[in-house]
């Protein structure tokens, strides 16, 4: 607050008014998942949501009653055999939530808030997923006119088959209403505080249509008036200890891992720092006042942080705002609130749990990596079949295992050189880099250790063949090694020395020849199989340059320095997909040219750079400026006329190509030409693929 703006007053005023109004029906359901009257979701957010504004370092973040510590507690109690609503379970959860602001001092003594860069992206978005779904399917009996279940998920299936023969009809309508309309308006209405709208709409209907003759339920009346402070009884931790201790600390881990990442994403956003550990303080703080209020775990709110965002929040006056105004609804408006359809309030918090929902990182997951992908399954399954508690264990044990994984499998290749490149490139992503003769070069893009040593050693040796006469490994991505992988290395030179084959470690840090010294593997490093590089290493084995290179006869044509890094980075960055994304970008700059009518070089030039790849490499625009004739040639009469303008142009932009890449080495001319062959053949060979496939439909 210190070097705060005047004229973000009224934002933050009105960002916390509508923060506000958005919390009554989500707190309120939010209680009742916790197994409390709905009440005192209304008390959880004024003093702790105070407290919290009054310590924490995020200028935006929103904190208050939320899913993933409510639904934890309310199962729970279910698998204590205590009822939702009773007279027990509001005893019994103040005492989980102040052993939950316990656990939380704990970690802020312990400066605990880095352990949250070690939870992965796909073990919290299934544990989060999972209790999302659990308190879903609690809900759905509520949308049609029944009441909660709880349990896992085959007992909240049949709770909720049991309960389908008292569906009722428009309780139904007004629930999934609720849902659909709040789904629209968040992609057509974002600002929209549509939650509080349907809340006051659901009241309008109880009071002119009278909805409870209906048969719809509404919500019990609320007792004007603020919270009373009062310590909870600690006497009700005795008969449950083992569980209300196992239970605090995981609502404690999810509270501080949840809120932490989802406000460093918002520190990340606007460019401004967080500290992690007094974050952690004012989560504590806030549970420890929730619990003297009576009230279930708090946390911080991703959604209600977003609608906050989306009014232009720039401090915590939004919270104190919101705190004044939940204030003088507790004193003033709860004679309202009795008139709430209890549909619409199930469908107000259906729409948010939705909003939670990290399917997107297991989409990702699946793209990019299948182990992630089944690390987010067995989280969200654990949490889904098995329970929180047990979720919370598999999400833990899966952290772990992903950092093994990726020590014990770590990225790795068999590399070979691109005629006319230097450096050495991936056999199996490039298709046009061809192994050196009788060589195997191997990297290992990882620390070299007990539990991968195994790995390494297999992969080269059903690598090497009956010719190969030099194996030779990449290790600039090794860091470190242990005793083990000392020994086996030296194993493994006299194996392959055995069979007539050289071995040589290369392009590490020299950190790691004082290991090899230490571990005593220094016989490595006194017989010479210890190589800066791997051209020295090369050189050692007697393999001279010009590299000879398998299916490669006339290879002198081919060696050449290239001074370019970006000749080829098209096939570089994207792979097998890199023929589409040329495609694309060939397409993009055509339509870009076509739509400004200038078609002089600079402006072809110009639009390049501005494209949405950038700038490409020589041998890269040699292809693009292919492309773009044969896309100009194609256009439809009207731009007949600049057609061969363009196509002047651009062979003008080739001949400055070549002259470019002639400068680099007058033998990448000639490599510049036969690959302007080879593209030409290709986009032929694509061409008549088309007229063929043209022709039979």
């Amino acid at each position: 607050m210190k070097n705060y703006n005047v004229k973000y007053l009224p934002k933050d005023i009105l960002a916390g008014i509508v923060v506000a109004l958005v919390s009554i029906p989500i707190s309120m359901g939010y209680a009742q998942v916790a197994g409390l009257p709905v009440v005192y979701g209304l008390y959880g957010s004024v003093f702790p949501v105070l407290v919290y504004a009054l310590i924490t370092s995020s200028p935006q973040f929103v904190f208050g009653v939320d899913a993933a510590p409510a639904a934890l507690v309310g199962g729970t109690l279910a698998s204590l055999g205590i009822a939702s609503g009773s007279p027990e379970a509001a005893a019994i959860v103040p005492v989980i939530t102040m052993v939950t602001g316990c656990w939380l001092l704990l970690f802020f003594a312990l400066r605990a808030g880095r352990l949250v860069n070690y939870i992965s992206k796909p073990v919290m978005g299934g544990f989060i997923s999972g209790i999302a779904c659990t308190i879903l399917l609690m809900q759905v009996p509520k949308l049609f006119g029944g009441d909660g279940v709880a349990g896992e998920l085959f007992v909240l299936l049949y709770g909720i088959w049991r309960q389908l023969p008292s569906f009722h009809l428009l309780s139904a309508v007004l629930g999934v209403s609720t849902v659909v309309i709040l789904q629209v308006a968040k992609k057509k209405a974002p600002k929209v505080p549509m939650a509080v709208i349907l809340m006051a709409a659901g009241a309008g209907l109880t009071v002119f249509c009278h909805l409870d003759r209906h048969g719809v339920r509404l919500l019990p009346e609320v007792e004007a008036g603020l919270p009373k402070f009062s310590v909870p009884d600690f006497t009700l931790l005795f008969p449950h200890t083992g569980e209300i201790v196992v239970l605090s600390l995981t609502i404690a881990l999810v509270i501080m891992a949840q809120t932490l990442l989802a406000t460093s994403n918002y520190a990340l956003k606007y460019n401004y720092k967080i500290r992690n550990n007094r974050e952690v303080l004012a989560y504590a703080a806030g549970n420890v006042t929730s619990a003297l209020v009576g009230c279930c775990p708090v946390n911080g709110s991703v959604s209600r942080s977003a609608i906050a965002d989306q009014y232009g929040c720039k401090s915590q006056i939004m919270s104190v705002t919101a705190g004044i105004t939940m204030i003088l609804v507790l004193l003033f408006g709860t004679e309202l609130l009795k008139y709430l359809p209890v549909p619409v309030l199930t469908g107000i918090i259906f729409s948010a749990l939705l909003g939670i929902l990290e399917f997107g990182v297991a989409k990702k997951a699946w793209k990019a990596d299948k182990r992630e992908f089944g690390i987010f399954m067995a989280a969200f399954l654990g949490v889904l079949i098995l329970g929180t508690i047990y979720g919370v264990i598999i999400g833990v044990i899966l952290s772990f295992v992903a950092v093994i994984i990726r020590a014990v499998i770590p990225p790795k290749a068999f590399l070979g050189m691109i005629p006319g490149h230097e450096g050495m490139h991936n056999l199996s992503r490039y298709k046009n880099a061809y192994p050196i003769e009788h060589t195997v070069i191997y990297r290992f893009s990882g620390n070299l250790f007990f539990g991968n040593i195994n790995t390494f050693q297999e992969d080269i040796e059903s690598a090497v063949k009956e010719d190969t006469r030099q194996v030779i490994v990449d290790a600039r991505g090794i860091g470190s090694i242990d005793i083990t992988a000392a020994e086996r290395l030296v194993i493994l030179k006299r194996n392959l020395n055995a069979r007539g084959v050289y071995f040589y470690l290369t392009e590490h840090a020299d950190s790691v020849n004082d290991q090899l010294r230490a571990f005593g593997a220094d016989s490595l490093i006194q017989e010479g199989s210890v190589r800066r590089t791997i051209s020295l290493a090369l050189r050692a084995a007697g393999v001279e340059k010009p590299y000879p290179l398998e299916g490669i006869s006339n290879v002198e044509e081919y060696a050449y320095a290239e001074a370019d890094e970006r000749l080829a980075e098209f096939q570089w960055v994207f792979g097998d997909e890199a023929e589409e994304k040329m495609k694309a970008l060939a397409a993009e700059v055509a339509e870009k040219i076509v739509r400004s009518g200038d078609y002089s070089i600079e402006n072809i030039v110009r639009t390049e750079k501005t494209a949405s790849w950038g700038r490409v490499g020589l041998f890269d625009e040699d292809e693009l400026l292919d492309r773009l004739e044969r896309y100009f040639s194609r256009l439809d009469g009207q731009d007949h006329a600049n057609i061969e303008k363009i196509e002047e142009r651009l062979e003008q932009r080739r001949r400055i190509v070549e002259e470019k890449v002639k400068n680099l080495s007058p033998e990448a001319l000639e490599l510049l030409r036969r690959h302007r062959k080879e593209i030409e053949e290709r986009l032929n060979r694509e061409k008549r693929g088309k007229a063929q496939e043209g022709g039979k439909e």
